[in-house]
């Protein structure tokens, strides 16, 4: 389960587009953040995704991304021309594939890899779909796989990308959210070749206009209230701001937990739309295990900030880090099995502290991470300014080597907050 939302320019107060996703998947399903250079290759390279190997291109353009630990691929990233893409489950009529494919995650990093823009990112994904498929395992290890849907965003406009094996369907949006289950209806613009005959083949569309993809592919035995509510919840805060979203309302969007407050009450039943809040603690299904807030500048010319979450965004706090710099180690560390240097580790026992009793102790976390946002806040556009000037002044390295330094010093900051934020909770 995962939800992205994403505002375009003119619905921010900055007038930069925004792109943010909660990752949710099982709650101890490490998921470090990794970034990668941006590399040429040989004539007939390849490179192995989750489950298959396929044909590499001659350039890739550096990323970076959230990844479980045992996955090739992003469940969300950016890359260097502020392109941005999450995924999300989707649960079509139509039976997964039996044979090996790309998985989601697996898509998502191959889009940001190859693609400049957010169309051009969708035609790389759509591309792939057709001529791999998708199939095998994306949910863990050895268990099952789905099909996808995408969000897709770059500074001057985004997508919305719904797939079944190898069809696929997409539309511009400009403020809207997406969660797992096909949501395009008659008002789609693009398309694979065969998406309206194969639902007609299939008598899933039996009238004679354009196909209504969600009508026609979407499984109605997935109940209702599994994505819905939280669609309609992320969309009712996105229209709520409009015109003024920024960093920290996405931040609060990212961390709602219905209109019962900032901390989750455990309210109702998994047949109920409130048990399914942005932030998901839906035991025992999914958890939101890490989360990604995007400015997508156009002017890209200075190193600019991405911001990221580990564990339940609202019981830790969100990092900036920068594809111009090298990433902390401790970001990037972390596996199966608990591990004291990785960050989200050290946000996972965090939050296991607060589950003794998330009504007493997530306020108390806001609370205690505040001071520290604003430290970082002050810090961070001290830094900026500073590589800034390095990169008008043509010394990338020298403007690299600050945010650098700047993220290694907020993330051991962080992690000894956390530490001690968790002792004080006992």
């Amino acid at each position: 389960m995962c939800d992205s939302v994403v505002a375009v320019g003119t619905e921010t107060a900055s007038g930069t587009t925004i792109f943010a996703k909660n990752s949710d998947r099982k709650e101890r399903e490490c998921q470090p953040y990794l970034q990668f250079a941006e590399a040429s290759y040989p004539p007939r390279a390849t490179v192995r995704c989750t489950h298959l190997e396929i044909a590499q291109v001659a350039e890739t353009y550096r990323v970076m991304g959230h990844s479980p630990w045992w996955v090739w691929g992003f469940e969300h990233g950016v890359n260097e021309h502020a392109v941005a893409i999450g995924n999300h489950s989707v649960f079509s009529k139509e039976p997964l594939e039996e044979v090996a494919g790309l998985i989601g995650m697996d898509l998502v990093r191959l889009g940001l890899e190859r693609g400049r823009s957010a169309r051009e990112a969708l035609e790389v994904i759509a591309t792939l779909v057709e001529t791999h498929g998708q199939a095998g395992s994306a949910l863990a290890p050895g268990a099952g796989g789905y099909h996808n849907s995408f969000l897709l965003a770059d500074p001057m406009e985004a997508w919305i990308l719904e797939t079944s094996n190898r069809r696929w369907v997409a539309r511009r949006t400009r403020l809207d959210a997406v969660s797992n289950h096909f949501s395009l209806g008659v008002d789609w613009e693009i398309s694979s070749r065969d998406l309206e005959s194969f639902a007609r083949s299939r008598g899933w569309w039996q009238n004679a206009g354009r196909v209504d993809v969600a009508a026609a592919y979407r499984d109605s035995r997935i109940p209702a209230c599994v994505s819905e509510g939280r669609q309609g919840r992320a969309r009712e805060l996105l229209r709520a701001g409009r015109g003024r979203h920024d960093v920290g309302s996405l931040q609060a969007l990212l961390s709602d937990h219905g209109h019962g407050g900032i901390a989750w009450h455990g309210e109702g039943k998994p047949d109920e739309e409130r048990f399914w809040t942005l932030c998901a603690h839906s035991d025992p299904i999914s958890w939101t295990t890490a989360s990604l807030i995007a400015p997508l500048p156009a002017d890209r010319s200075s190193p600019w900030p991405v911001w990221i979450s580990f564990a339940t965004p609202c019981t830790g706090v969100f990092l900036p880090v920068y594809l111009d710099g090298v990433l902390p180690p401790a970001l990037a560390r972390g596996r199966e099995q608990a591990d004291p240097e990785s960050l989200w580790w050290t946000f996972k026992r965090l939050q296991d502290a607060a589950a003794v009793d998330w009504a007493r102790n997530t306020p108390d976390l806001r609370e205690a991470w505040a001071e520290f946002e604003e430290k970082v806040e002050a810090e961070r556009r001290s830094v900026e300014a500073t590589a800034g000037k390095a990169a008008a002044d043509g010394d990338r390295d020298a403007a690299a080597l600050v945010v650098s330094d700047f993220m290694a010093r907020t993330v051991e900051d962080a992690m000894k907050r956390a530490e001690m934020l968790r002792a004080r909770l006992g």
